[in-house]
């Protein structure tokens, strides 16, 4: 077994391995422990009594976080017409259908979330070698796939997260920065379970 750093003893000498914490004194301990020189993200791990190979019990979905997650997300939007405008003004950094397909195909993709109105979807699909293995392929069951792409703009921007459940029943997730503070954090955390 590797030898244990200075920082992972005092973490050790700090917690008790055998106590169960409340919510509040555990955020506090992550809070203690971050000493990067950057704003880390705090991140929970939730075990789920599911059988994940099975499909019936597979969780998947979104969740606007009402404290955000402290990250700005660019937001690529395929749609055309009065939805594009509508993506525009509801924040959108960018707009398009075969154009920005070409822009994708052609390897320039500076943005986090992707969203597609359902009409969009044949030119989407033809970039699925290209978004899926980075996890930006545009699906409905995550609600990147939309008929209102104004409202799915909105809630990108304002902190929505993504979860599945991984092949081991457990589902990961960001709640926070830890520039936030605990209550912040504590109702990001509540949002994700519910």
């Amino acid at each position: 077994m590797s030898k244990l750093t200075k920082r992972q003893k005092t973490i050790g000498d700090k917690i008790d391995s055998n106590k169960l914490y409340a919510l509040p004194d555990a955020l506090g301990l992550v809070k203690e422990f971050a000493v990067a020189k950057f704003d880390e993200s705090i991140d929970v791990a939730v075990q789920l009594g599911i059988d994940a190979k099975k499909s019936d019990q597979v969780v998947r979905g979104a969740v606007v976080l009402p404290n955000g997650t402290g990250k700005t997300k660019r937001v690529a939007v395929f749609a055309q017409g009065a939805k594009a405008e509508e993506a525009k003004a509801a924040g959108a950094d960018i707009v398009g259908m075969d154009d920005l397909a070409a822009e994708i195909k052609a390897g320039k993709m500076d943005f986090d979330v992707v969203i597609a109105s359902p009409d969009a979807m044949r030119i989407v699909g033809t970039l699925g070698q290209v978004l899926g293995p980075r996890g930006l392929m545009p699906n409905p069951k995550v609600g990147t796939v939309t008929p209102d792409v104004a409202t799915a703009v909105k809630n990108a921007k304002a902190g929505q997260v993504q979860f599945r459940v991984d092949k081991a029943g457990i589902v990961h997730g960001t709640i926070g920065r830890r520039s936030f503070d605990t209550a912040k954090l504590q109702g990001n955390l509540a949002a994700l379970i519910d």
